[in-house]
C-alpha cells in the first residue's frame, strides 16, 4: 500500500454560542474545521481534522510511502522541517496527516483504532468544557446543565481576569454538577493570562470558595520554572502542555516537577500524544487530551494513565459522521473501522464559499496585556 494524495476540505462547527477564553471571544457562533482526506493506491482513505496550510511541503515526507508506518512517517515529517522546526501551523498540519495515517492503517486492518492501539475499555470518561468566557449566567448554566443531564460529573471554567464574576460563575457550575456527584471536581483555565504571583494570589482566593481539581495553563506553556512556582503555592494541582507541539518541549516542565496533569493538544496528532503519554506514564502523571475529542479519544482510550479527556460541545461539525456516543459523563466509541470519523463530501461542497466562519477566529490573538496584569480588573479593560 502507497500513499498517492490528498485532498482538502473546510466545513464549519456551529456551537450554538459564542465561544473562547480570558484572551478574545469569537464573534461568531460558527468556528472553521478544516479536513484532509489522504488517498492510497488501494482505495483506502484516512481522514484528518484540524489545519492544514503546510501540507504541500509536508506531503512529500509521506508520498509513495506505506501508511502503515505511520510512527516512523511521524519523525520522517519532523525531519522534513528540520531547520524551521515543527511548531505553530506546521505542527499542526503534521498532526492531520498523522491522524489520517492511523485512520488508513486501522481501515486496513478492519479495526476501530482505538482496539489497534490496544485499547481494552471503549469507554473514555470525560469533563465538561464548554468554552464559555462569552457567556452571560442564563447562557453558562443552560449548556452545563446539558452536560449534566449527559451525566457528567466534573467541568472546566474559563477565567482569569475578573476574580469576583469567576467564583460567582464557578458556584453557579457547582450548584450544577452537585445534581450529579456529592464530590464534584472542578477545573479552571486561565490560558497563560497570569505571571506566578498573581496566578498564586488569584487561584488562592478562588479556593477560598471552591475546591479547585487543577489550574490550567497559568503562565506561559514553556515556563517550567513558573509552573513549579504554583504547583508549591495554592492547593490545586497544575495541568499545562495542550500547546506544546513536540516531546522534548515537555521535558523541562516534567523534569521540574512542574505539573501535576499532562495535557496534550489533539491537533498536534496520534502518534505525539501517545509519545506523550509514555513519558508521563514513566512519572507516575495522568494526562488528560485537550481539544477536538472525536479525533483524540481512540488513542486516549489506550493510554494507561489517561484521568479525563475534554469534552466542548455535544455536537459534531457539518458533514462530520462520528462513532462516539457521548453518554455517562464521557465517550462510548463504536465498532467502524478506523478512527470512526466519515466526511460526507457533497454536503460540505456545497457549503457558502464567503461565509464569515471562514475567517480565522479572532480569540486566538493573545491581547497586548496578557501576564502583565498586577490585580483583578473591572470590565472597562476586557479588551486591552
Amino acid at each position: 500500500m502507497k500513499v498517492t494524495g490528498y485532498r482538502s476540505l473546510i466545513t464549519h462547527h456551529d456551537w450554538g454560542r459564542r465561544i473562547g477564553d480570558v484572551n478574545h471571544a469569537s464573534e461568531t457562533t460558527s468556528t472553521p474545521v478544516q479536513v484532509l482526506i489522504v488517498t492510497t493506491d488501494e482505495g483506502i482513505e484516512g481522514v484528518g481534522i484540524g489545519a492544514h496550510p503546510d501540507v504541500e511541503r509536508i506531503f512529500a515526507a509521506v508520498e509513495g510511502e506505506d501508511p502503515r508506518g505511520v510512527v516512523a512517517l511521524y519523525d520522517r515529517m519532523c525531519a522534513h522541517v528540520f531547520k524551521l522546526g515543527h511548531q505553530g501551523a506546521v505542527a499542526g498540519t503534521i498532526g492531520a496527516i498523522d491522524m489520517a495515517l492511523w485512520d488508513i492503517k486501522a481501515k486496513a486492518a478492519g479495526e476501530p483504532l482505538w482496539r489497534l492501539l490496544g485499547g481494552r475499555d471503549r469507554f473514555v470518561p470525560g469533563y465538561a468544557s464548554a468554552l464559555d468566557i462569552a457567556l452571560d449566567d442564563d447562557d453558562l448554566v443552560a449548556i452545563h446543565a446539558r452536560f449534566a443531564e449527559r451525566g457528567y460529573r466534573s467541568a472546566k471554567l474559563k477565567g482569569g481576569r475578573h476574580l469576583d464574576r469567576d467564583i460567582e460563575r464557578l458556584l453557579l457550575l457547582r450548584d450544577i454538577y452537585s445534581t450529579q456527584s456529592a464530590a464534584p471536581a472542578f477545573m479552571f483555565d486561565a490560558n497563560e493570562a497570569w505571571h506566578r504571583s498573581q496566578a498564586i494570589r488569584y487561584v488562592t482566593k478562588l479556593e477560598e470558595q471552591v475546591d479547585l481539581a487543577w489550574i490550567e495553563e497559568p503562565v506561559r506553556r514553556w515556563d517550567a520554572a513558573g509552573h513549579a512556582a504554583i504547583r508549591a503555592g495554592v492547593r490545586a494541582g497544575v495541568a499545562s502542555g495542550e500547546n506544546l507541539t513536540g516531546l522534548e518541549q515537555f521535558r523541562p516542565l516534567l523534569d521540574a516537577e512542574a505539573l501535576d496533569v499532562v495535557q496534550v493538544g489533539w491537533g498536534w496528532g496520534t502518534t505525539l500524544a501517545l509519545r506523550v503519554a509514555a513519558a508521563a506514564h514513566a512519572r507516575d502523571l495522568p494526562v488528560s487530551p485537550v481539544g477536538f475529542w472525536p479525533a483524540i479519544a481512540p488513542a486516549a482510550a489506550a493510554m494507561p494513565n489517561m484521568i479525563s479527556i475534554e469534552v466542548q460541545d455535544l455536537a459534531y461539525p457539518y458533514g462530520i459522521g462520528v462513532d462516539q456516543a457521548i453518554v455517562d459523563g464521557g465517550i462510548v466509541l463504536g465498532d467502524d473501522a478506523g478512527h470512526g470519523l466519515t466526511v460526507d463530501e457533497d454536503a460540505i461542497g456545497g457549503l457558502a464559499t464567503d461565509s464569515p466562519w471562514r475567517t480565522p477566529p479572532n480569540w486566538q490573538v493573545r491581547p497586548a496585556r496578557a501576564g502583565l496584569r498586577l490585580t483583578p480588573e473591572d470590565d472597562s479593560d476586557l479588551d486591552r
